[in-house]
């Protein structure tokens, strides 16, 4: 024991003695290479994780809030809607609610300059909803989404705001059903369940949340009198609380009041559609995938510059073999010159991670085509990939030293 101690602390003075007279731009080189490589391990699949961690997001402050009742299965809608809705203004740790009627229909645009019945009708089918615009506001902040217009005023009638993705200029591609030359003071005609009604286009509402873009809004009266409903029972009704509640103790409240028997209950993370979260797991992998690449590049350049410099040194490698520095000193000295490079690398990627890529992406996320993207960055996960890249760094580092100490004594100061 007492002679490993005594060939670390020769070769931590022998580690420390390279490092001091090694170029600094070779130094700064190796470090600024491993800042890379930490960065590609975290931050690649970090932002495609974000990208569908930022969509979650979104359908949360827009849509689900914390959590959200829906119709059950085989029912038009939610029954006990008001009891429900007292149940939440009783209770403190509710912030914000909105309760939405929703009603399958169409639009149409060109009905007043369509002579030809042979031509094609400007028209699409959409969820009409209806909204309590004061609760929606409170709840989602709505009215930030309005890209042409206005949003809606609970004070008038007969408007509409249309979600973009009903319009033919905002789709990404044409599906032949889309709204076309349609802007905010244009006159639709509404059908739901047969009746009729003329709206004007009041704003148009841009979101990445399809529940929210490919929907039409008027206000919660409009509703009731155009879909000839008699209740006030709702089909959505989307909930936030405060930081004193957790989502699933939020929902237990609600199944201890006995509305599961009414309504389906499900947190922001259990309304999520399965098919995102397998997007979110393959994702996950391509971008293990790629980092794979990074370390793999990382040790690579660890042994070059290991193996470079050990071979420059041989000859001094063998003198310290013959003064009687054990070989085990000399594989030392390498091993934590590779652990300098590595640390010193992963800390700056770490400064560089947490103290700028992610609050900048989180204050000014990517603008992804179907979500605002983040950067995921895990604490334990990023300190993983540091012990990761560190054991490979350090295997790097251990072969050289290993090849050339392994030589014989003599041919190294001989050079031959």
């Amino acid at each position: 024991m007492s002679q490993f101690r005594t060939s670390f602390k020769v070769g931590v003075f022998l580690g420390y003695r390279q490092l001091k007279r090694a170029s600094r731009w070779t130094t700064g080189l190796i470090v600024f290479i491993m800042t890379l490589t930490f960065l590609n391990l975290v931050v690649v699949s970090g932002i495609l994780i974000g990208l569908i961690v930022g969509g979650n997001i979104a359908n949360r402050n827009q849509y689900t809030g914390d959590v959200i009742l829906t119709t059950p299965y085989g029912k038009n809608d939610i029954q006990q809607s008001q009891n429900i809705i007292s149940t939440l203004q009783a209770n403190p740790h509710i912030t914000s609610y909105s309760e939405r009627f929703i009603d399958g229909g169409t639009i149409e645009a060109n009905y007043k300059t369509r002579t030809d019945f042979n031509d094609l009708a400007n028209t699409t089918s959409t969820q009409i909803t209806g909204i309590d615009v004061n609760h929606e506001e409170q709840f989602s902040d709505i009215s930030k989404y309005v890209t042409e217009g206005n949003f809606l005023d609970p004070t008038e009638s007969g408007y509409i705001v249309l979600g973009s993705n009903l319009l033919e200029r905002y789709a990404s591609f044409d599906t032949g059903t889309l709204l076309k030359g349609v802007y905010p003071g244009d006159t639709v005609k509404v059908t739901v369940n047969g009746a009729t009604q003329e709206f004007i286009v009041k704003g148009i509402l841009k979101s990445k949340v399809g529940q929210v873009s490919l929907r039409a809004f008027i206000t919660e009266n409009d509703f009731q009198r155009l879909a000839g409903r008699s209740s006030l029972d709702a089909n959505e009704i989307s909930l936030r609380h405060d930081a004193t509640l957790t989502d699933d103790q939020a929902k237990q409240q609600l199944v201890a009041s006995g509305f599961d028997s009414v309504a389906k209950i499900q947190t922001a993370t259990e309304a999520i559609p399965d098919f995102l979260n397998q997007i979110k797991l393959a994702f996950g992998v391509l971008g293990n995938m790629i980092s794979a690449i990074g370390i793999v590049v990382a040790s690579i350049t660890i042994f070059i510059v290991i193996f470079i410099n050990a071979i420059t040194r041989r000859k001094f490698i063998g003198i310290l073999k013959g003064i009687g520095v054990s070989p085990l000193a000399i594989q030392i000295s390498y091993l934590l010159q590779s652990l300098f490079y590595a640390i010193s690398g992963s800390i700056i990627g770490t400064v560089i991670i947490y103290g700028f890529l992610v609050p900048l992406l989180n204050k000014h996320p990517i603008n992804f085509p179907f979500s605002d993207g983040i950067l995921v960055a895990d604490p334990m996960g990023t300190f993983v990939r540091f012990l990761i890249l560190l054991v490979v760094t350090l295997i790097a580092g251990f072969i050289p030293a290993r090849m050339i100490v392994k030589q014989n004594t003599l041919d190294s100061i001989l050079g031959r």
